[in-house]
């Protein structure tokens, strides 16, 4: 899969419509010429996925704003409507997320202000806030995710890479420490998941 992406890259990068591509033209083929030590492509590698980071949000941004969310307001519905009861704890969606915790607060009052997640006492730990999707904010979620594949969409450009793009990306994130433990056993999330059902990908 790594491979074949690899080629096609080498081919589109000879026939870009309209112009070239920046990496390859303004890089790869300067790189030797201007007496650069080693290769092109640790360099290449950051300066793309970089790149390429920036117009992914710079879409995404675009559709979400559209449906009255900002990026964190879609990233933290998203996770929510992916536990296994709609709800999490501030705490657990900054750790998911690699958030600050003042910008996860500040963007669950904006969704409660606009109805789409409210706030409930644990049930076991008094002390703890959850933080619960409302049948609102699981629309707008779904709203968002069929907007992100529609042909029209500024997300159009990525049009069937998507998972393409995920299993490219994965065998770096993982080599570069990207995993969390698996958690066995009875506990109330499962496996893989917290103890309040949210998938465990975040930091500790």
């Amino acid at each position: 899969m790594i491979e074949a992406g690899i080629e096609a890259g080498r081919k589109m990068a000879d026939d870009v419509d309209g112009g070239a591509d920046p990496l390859v033209m303004g890089v790869r083929d300067r790189w030797e010429k201007q007496g650069l030590h080693g290769e092109p492509w640790p360099f290449m590698a950051i300066c793309s996925v970089g790149r390429l980071n920036q117009l992914m949000k710079k879409a995404l941004d675009d559709e979400v704003q559209r449906l009255g969310l900002t990026r964190t307001g879609y990233f933290l519905l998203t996770t929510l409507a992916l536990t296994s009861h709609g709800s999490a704890r501030l705490s657990t969606l900054g750790r998911f997320l690699m958030m600050h915790p003042t910008t996860v607060k500040l963007t669950v009052d904006q969704l409660e202000a606009a109805g789409l997640v409210g706030r409930a006492r644990h049930p076991r730990d008094r002390r703890a806030t959850l933080v619960e999707i409302t049948p609102a904010g699981r629309d707008r979620v779904n709203a968002v995710g069929l907007a992100l594949e529609a042909p029209g969409s500024a997300f159009a450009a990525f049009g069937g890479m998507h998972r393409d793009l995920f299993e490219a990306l994965q065998p770096a994130r993982l080599a570069a420490g990207d995993v969390e433990p698996v958690e066995r056993g009875n506990g109330e999330g499962g496996a893989g998941r917290g103890g309040d059902g949210t998938p465990v990908t975040g930091r500790g």
